[in-house]
């Protein structure tokens, strides 16, 4: 599997407006938030991403003031786990 290394000029990221330690996971998460909302990665492709869990990323988005798209193959799925639950 590939692996994408996206670099950022120094002051670049010295312009960020957050401490250095933080930027890389900082970034990871407002990458991952960004692209769910244009629709070029699933929920949980972005998730990964942004190296939350579930419920985590769930808080991100709405801090973000992202909704959840929830399309009817998600509504199969879920449907299908709790036939298989009960």
């Amino acid at each position: 599997m590939a692996e994408v290394l996206l670099r950022i000029p120094a002051p670049l990221a010295d312009a960020l407006q957050v401490p250095s330690a933080e930027q890389p996971a900082r970034l990871q998460r407002e990458l991952a938030v960004r692209l769910y909302q244009k629709g070029l990665l699933t929920f949980g492709k972005a998730r990964q991403l942004s190296g939350t869990g579930h419920w985590e990323f769930h808080e991100l988005l709405a801090s973000e003031g992202t909704t959840r798209s929830y399309d009817h193959e998600e509504l199969e799925c879920d449907l299908a786990t709790l036939e298989r639950l009960t």
